[in-house]
């Protein structure tokens, strides 16, 4: 196994868990969207105003095929898993973990975020369509589906990290 991929909805926790992963496990982090913003040299809302959603997940994808190989954490974008071939890249090269967090907890962490452009663009129930539409395709990318509702931070870091332990002795 050489990169452990955290996939999930906006909001869910990816970009946390992702950090304090890596002190966990000793490994190197990546948040995928800070990434694509220092490659292009722009913010997520200045890719999606200039060159459209599609340009965006385009940068996703070629982000996936090229991304350094080494052993590392990384937190995707929330529509990443979305794409079959993310999905594929993602499940060949390494593990993935589906956050899987309750719509209203995401809610309540997004819904006056400034850098999300689908958020400022839509409604509460839009974006929970949003939630349900995507959640079928987390749930293929993912290797493991690790429920956040009612569990600490500590607790899901402890449960991440006994999955790739346990992973990693059977291989």
């Amino acid at each position: 196994m050489q990169k452990i991929y955290l996939v999930g909805f906006m909001g869910c926790g990816k970009s946390l868990i992702g950090r304090r992963l890596s002190y966990f496990l000793k490994m190197p982090y990546y948040d995928m969207d800070q990434e694509i913003v220092r490659r292009q040299g722009m913010s997520i809302p200045e890719i999606f105003e200039r060159y459209g959603e599609a340009h965006f997940r385009k940068i996703e994808t070629d982000f996936l095929r090229e991304f350094r190989d080494e052993a590392c954490i990384i937190s995707t974008g929330g529509g990443v898993a979305m794409n079959a071939e993310n999905r594929k890249i993602m499940r060949q090269t390494g593990l993935v973990f589906f956050l899987d967090a309750a719509f209203e907890d995401i809610y309540k962490r997004i819904r006056n975020d400034k850098n999300r452009p689908i958020v400022q663009s839509s409604t509460k129930e839009q974006l929970y369509e949003l939630y349900q539409y995507r959640r079928p395709f987390y749930r293929q990318a993912g290797h493991i589906r690790v429920l956040t509702e009612n569990r600490s931070v500590r607790q899901i870091l402890d449960y991440i990290a006994f999955q790739v332990r346990r992973l990693k002795g059977g291989q």
